[in-house]
């Protein structure tokens, strides 16, 4: 099994690789390979330039671009691990998907971009199971009071990776590990990694539909409405 993790933090030595490392963990025991894509090592230029937008008109796939679709290819499982920034991945990260994630080779209209909006999408990624493994300051009880985690989950899981026809995603988040006051949960979050190695490298590995899980939980949540307006 070959594992493509993108990881998106300034430093080698912090608590976010500490996550990574122990993710990666039973994938080296039971000797895998890993491409490790530092955005930050690698010196990735997230900035969507004319180069990238005349691409998107149907001009020609901008330097360094085709290389990282090989990279994406020659996965058989994708893991994504960052730190948590406004309740979602961070800019580096995001400007990565902005420009790799183009249309022809994760999506396409019809023939083309002339045809968004009047031909159906064609969702072009195969559905390589992929892990998002998000590094949070923030405790869960502030998530699930105000919904960041099922945000993040609707503009990444389903906005992103399920529109390109990578449904196969499960989503993790490592909370509350900011400060020394919390050693005790960010030794936890590195056995909760390593456990999402473990199950995400499994051969019994179930897999997972991001897209339905996620209208599933909007269908319940409103037949939930209903019922408390007396409907």
């Amino acid at each position: 099994m070959h594992l493509l993790t993108v990881f998106s933090h300034p430093f080698r030595d912090r608590y976010p690789a500490a996550v990574m490392d122990a993710f990666h963990e039973p994938f080296e025991h039971s000797g895998h390979t890993i491409d490790f894509l530092d955005l930050h090592g690698e010196g990735f230029d997230p900035r969507f330039t004319e180069a990238d937008h005349a691409h998107f008109w149907g001009g020609p796939v901008p330097p360094g671009i085709t290389e990282m679709h090989r990279r994406v290819e020659a996965a058989d499982r994708l893991a994504f691990v960052f730190p948590v920034y406004w309740w979602s991945m961070p800019a580096l990260m995001k400007g990565w998907i902005d420009r790799v994630f183009t249309g022809g080779w994760a999506y396409q209209y019809g023939q083309g971009v002339q045809d968004r909006g009047k031909e159906p999408l064609d969702e072009l990624l195969p559905s390589i199971p992929t892990a998002l493994i998000g590094v949070g300051g923030s405790t869960k009880g502030v998530y699930d009071k105000y919904g960041y985690d099922e945000a993040m989950r609707t503009q990444l899981d389903v906005g992103i990776f399920a529109y390109c026809g990578i449904s196969d995603v499960e989503s993790h988040r490592v909370y509350d590990v900011e400060g020394d006051r919390n050693g005790a949960n960010r030794d936890a979050g590195l056995r909760q990694a390593r456990a999402i190695g473990a199950a995400f490298a499994s051969p019994d590995r179930i897999p997972r539909d991001a897209k339905e899980e996620h209208l599933n939980r909007r269908h319940g949540s409103a037949r939930i409405h209903r019922l408390d307006a007396g409907g």
